[in-house]
């Protein structure tokens, strides 16, 4: 089935909007009233049919106006795509793992032929039919990796594997949250994960390495993350945090509901063929807090959640100016009742 997409923006006027179908299928991530970390990782093997879980790479009503705003976050800031010398062959592993995904899982939507190293790539919603030599990039308009990401919804990171470590080497990264692909290239799986508070001392980030460390080629995994975004901005990165950082002091108890987004993250993570890194997809999908009261257990489980979180992690994720806010219109939500264990809506 054709996908519906939309014309909207994530800037100046805001008009992103969920359909009812995009607040249904949204990746909601807490199964309980509270919140820790956790290895919550799971096989990327599929999921329910419509789920966003469906495919290797999600596709959804926001494809077009997604690409959009990361042209335009490019055309201001080329450095949102960067990828050291040595990450070539990585590039056209990425390259080739999205391209044969996308094409196998909408047909509708992608095309792509191979005669060899002679490939012709078609995606009808951007109008792009594009004929190259795969391992040419002379062949390409753009590098093989910021080529095929600049077609994908979400950032994405290549991580090399070398010295018992992964090291973030290449990235595209427009919709990030509150973290910098200039700072962090080149880094370590540690050090690009230092901030993070609490989950060093339980261990975490030690044994998730060691898990992706193992992962195997055609075995990729997933997991979820969030965090929350006034307004349904994308590009919330540190360089330009002077035009969103105050859209925090902007939340009050009546205007909460359409301004506060949860933030999930679906994150994927693909062993490469040729190169033996790893791609690191992060999917990013907002809901406002009217979209997900569309459902009332989840208003009433994010209020319990957001009330209980340690105050390591409200300061981390920058909540501390505007949760009272949040929680005051999640309140008239909650009545109370126990809510069984689960993520799925009413």
């Amino acid at each position: 089935m054709a996908i519906a997409f939309k014309t909207e923006s994530f800037r100046d006027d805001f008009s992103y909007r969920n359909s009812p179908e995009a607040i249904r299928r949204f990746p909601f991530p807490f199964a309980q009233d509270s919140y820790m970390y956790s290895i919550n990782t799971e096989p990327h093997a599929g999921g329910a049919v419509g789920s966003v879980l469906e495919h290797a790479f999600d596709i959804d009503e926001h494809y077009i106006s997604e690409c959009q705003d990361r042209r335009l976050t490019l055309e201001r800031d080329p450095a949102r795509c960067q990828s050291l010398p040595h990450m070539l062959d990585a590039e056209w592993d990425t390259l080739e793992l999205m391209m044969t995904a996308l094409a196998r899982d909408y047909p509708q939507h992608f095309t792509l032929l191979r005669n060899g190293d002679r490939w012709t790539w078609g995606n009808r919603p951007l109008g792009i039919r594009q004929s190259f030599v795969f391992g040419d990039a002379s062949t390409l308009p753009h590098p093989p990796f910021e080529y095929i990401t600049r077609q994908g919804q979400g950032d994405f990171v290549i991580m090399d594997q070398r010295e018992g470590n992964l090291f973030a080497d290449a990235g595209m990264v427009t919709s990030q949250a509150d973290w910098s692909l200039s700072f962090d290239l080149g880094m370590n799986f540690m050090e690009w994960h230092a901030p993070v508070p609490l989950a060093h001392g339980m261990g975490i980030f030690e044994r998730v390495l060691k898990y992706l460390l193992m992962l195997q080629q055609g075995r990729p995994v997933r997991r979820l993350n969030w965090t929350m975004t006034i307004n349904p901005r994308l590009d919330t990165s540190p360089e330009t945090y002077p035009e969103w950082g105050q859209d925090r002091a902007s939340v009050t108890p009546d205007n909460a509901g359409h301004k506060a987004h949860l933030r999930v993250e679906l994150q994927t993570l693909f062993r490469l063929p040729r190169s033996n890194a790893m791609l690191f997809g992060i999917r990013c999908y907002l809901a406002s807090l009217e979209d997900l009261a569309t459902y009332p257990r989840w208003a009433m489980r994010l209020h319990r959640v957001l009330g209980s979180l340690p105050p390591e992690l409200v300061e981390y994720k920058g909540l501390t100016r505007y949760r009272p806010a949040v929680l005051q219109w999640l309140a008239a939500h909650d009545d109370g009742r126990a809510l069984a264990l689960g993520t799925q809506p009413e």
